[in-house]
């Protein structure tokens, strides 16, 4: 129903954003890696993995993001994160170019739960990696901007302008005109982000670009879990979230564009 979804996105709101700006990245790294281990367990029922496998891989998730957490400033982040963008990469090639349908599979699926992990874990290292640095909380806080921006767009113009679909064997409501908005709306964020002093001093040119890298990631990221729930055929990832779905169903779009905006910001950096 719409009034649960406003309710909810009126209390979730302000909670995140507040945690994001005044927790220290200490007290906000479990915090955050709880919603991990609840989209764990959300993707290990998808992917046919119910019974004793969701609680067990929620617990080796904590344990990596334990393990993670004291190399966070280590290079060993940084190569993390540059395999995960460029794994996105190649995955939005293959998501956006799909043209068989994806048929529903009620067998257990351990390739994409490992892809699925791997690529939940990443993310809360990609969100904290941004959240621990000097300037963190601004600069994750305009990614997530990024992504809710690219969103909200992409529906507007999808419903004004949208004919033809984006990945109709994937998701059937993406239209191109939705992906043509949301590519709009990131190049007006990059254009005010670049006098903002927030991003690494690269210019106005080089900001535009990574949102628009960002924007693409993040339409790559819905269209991932929409691929995963429709081979699983429910139509949410989990009923957590009144109005909203499950935990995956919020973060979607963050998981693959968090670990691509963090690369981008650490190639920027060392361009300065």
């Amino acid at each position: 129903m719409l009034w649960q979804r406003v309710l909810t996105a009126l209390v979730l709101l302000p909670l995140v954003i507040g945690g994001i700006w005044y927790l220290p990245s200490v007290y906000l790294a479990p915090i955050l890696g709880v919603v991990v281990l609840l989209g764990v367990r959300e993707l290990a029922l998808m992917t046919g993995f119910s019974g004793w496998p969701a609680p067990a891989l929620m617990v080796l998730a904590a344990v990596v993001q334990s393990l993670i957490w004291t190399r966070l400033y280590a290079d060993i982040t940084t190569q993390l994160l540059l395999a995960d963008a460029l794994l996105w990469a190649a995955m939005s090639a293959l998501l956006f170019s799909r043209r068989k349908p994806l048929a529903l599979s009620r067998e257990r699926r351990p390739g994409t739960l490992v892809l699925g992990f791997v690529c939940l874990v990443l993310t809360w290292v990609a969100v904290m990696w941004l959240h621990a640095r000097p300037g963190g909380p601004p600069l994750l806080l305009s990614l997530l901007v990024a992504v809710w921006l690219a969103d909200t767009a992409a529906y507007f113009a999808g419903r004004a302008f949208g004919k033809r679909k984006l990945a109709p064997m994937i998701s059937p409501g993406k239209t191109l005109a939705g992906l043509v908005g949301a590519l709009i709306a990131a190049v007006g964020l990059g254009v005010a982000m670049g006098f903002t002093g927030v991003l690494p001093p690269v210019g106005v040119m080089p900001v535009v670009v990574l949102y628009l890298a960002v924007t693409v990631a993040s339409v790559a990221g819905d269209l991932a879990e929409s691929a995963v729930k429709r081979q699983a055929g429910v139509k949410d990832s989990g009923q957590l979230l009144p109005g909203h779905g499950g935990v995956l169903d919020r973060i979607d779009s963050l998981i693959a564009a968090a670990p691509v905006f963090a690369a981008l910001i650490w190639l920027l950096e060392h361009q300065v």
